[in-house]
């Protein structure tokens, strides 16, 4: 049997090197001249190995919730109430979307395929897990509502929405330069916005 020639490269260091890339220059603006190397590799190997540039974002993304989004989005089911949950989220989020030596800045699932030159399957992974996310906070907040946490009259709906928006909205500032205080306060203001907050 005649076994096929093994690959040169460690494919998970290299899928590190292309998330990051296409983490700071988006799908369209990471060529496959960065790509190759960030990921010490030639065209061909990337092709043999990922199968397209398109198919290698799907895979860079998947790694991106499956290393990056844990620890942000863990909090949301450790605080001992919704509250707590959505906070901890919020105050993760201030942590690791702005830029530091080791990452670039934002969340590469938020800010990913926003335009509409992106191929329609690229947009539609991305979209999904933003609804996952999404129903990641709704299914929280319901489970707050269940336990009398939130004022009956609560949508739900749009409260998972509102918190989501204030994520999404934090990590388009981190892009543009905000740093961990001016998230802060972000955050601040977005849970004084809780249902019932402040009152009797």
């Amino acid at each position: 049997m005649v076994m096929g020639r093994p690959r040169e490269f460690d494919t998970e260091k290299a899928l590190d090197e292309a998330m990051e890339v296409f983490w700071r220059h988006g799908y369209e603006g990471a060529t496959i001249a960065e790509l190759t190397d960030a990921m010490k590799i030639n065209p061909p190997s990337l092709y043999a190995a990922f199968g397209s540039k398109e198919a290698l974002f799907r895979e860079a993304l998947e790694r991106y919730v499956e290393t990056i989004g844990p620890p942000i989005w863990a909090g949301l089911g450790e605080g001992k109430t919704a509250r707590a949950g959505v906070e901890n989220l919020l105050l993760a989020a201030t942590e690791s979307l702005p830029q530091s030596p080791a990452k670039p800045a934002g969340c590469m699932a938020a800010l990913g395929a926003v335009c509409d030159e992106w191929p329609a399957g690229i947009a539609e992974t991305v979209r999904r897990v933003r609804l996952e996310m999404l129903g990641m906070l709704q299914a929280r907040l319901e489970a707050g509502a269940a336990d009398g946490e939130l004022p009956e009259t609560t949508d739900i709906e749009a409260l998972s929405r509102f918190y989501f928006g204030v994520y999404q909205g934090m990590a388009v500032q981190a892009r543009d330069g905000a740093d961990a205080a001016e998230l802060k306060a972000v955050a601040r203001v977005a849970m004084a916005a809780w249902p019932g907050e402040g009152r009797e």
